[in-house]
């Protein structure tokens, strides 16, 4: 007598316990895809002065220089040129890939300027367009002199290209 036995599964049949079913393998698949991609999004860096939103409002022309200390706190640099003058000093860089080199956006300093009597005589924020120094408040590229001494020096420190 011989025995034959069927070797093609049924439909009744109980499944390994190691198979998935197809439709949690594929969302396995795309889960891990998804968090693959994800760690490609750029990432955003800020260095130095993080500046208050509404704080160059705060401080008029002839505030005390010790109103601009409790609103904008301590400067990065001071520098005295016909009174002092006091350097916030920022820039923001991104990356488009983890491991890739930072690229800077945006550099900022924020310069207030003090006469003999320790009072606001003028507030400026440069920043670079089109490569050159220019002051964001009064939409002007400062011209050469004693001011422009002191500013090209502080782009070149904070620029690490």
């Amino acid at each position: 007598m011989s025995i034959s036995i069927d070797r093609s599964r049924r439909a009744d049949a109980p499944r390994s316990r190691f198979s998935l079913p197809r439709s949690l393998g594929l969302a396995v698949a795309l889960t891990l895809v998804g968090a693959g991609m994800g760690a490609c999004t750029s990432e955003q860096f800020q260095k130095g002065y993080i500046l208050p939103n509404g704080a160059l409002e705060q401080i008029p022309i002839g505030a005390s220089q010790d109103q601009v200390l409790l609103v904008m706190g301590t400067p990065s640099t001071v520098a005295t040129l016909d009174g002092e003058v006091f350097y916030y000093i920022s820039q923001r860089t991104e990356r488009a890939v983890a491991f890739m080199p930072q690229k800077v956006i945006d550099q900022r300093v924020i310069a207030i300027y003090f006469d003999k009597n320790r009072q606001v005589r003028r507030i400026a924020n440069y920043g670079l367009q089109d490569g050159k120094i220019f002051d964001f408040i009064s939409r002007t590229t400062p011209t050469s002199g004693q001011e422009m001494s002191y500013l090209a020096p502080l782009f070149r420190l904070i620029s690490f290209r």
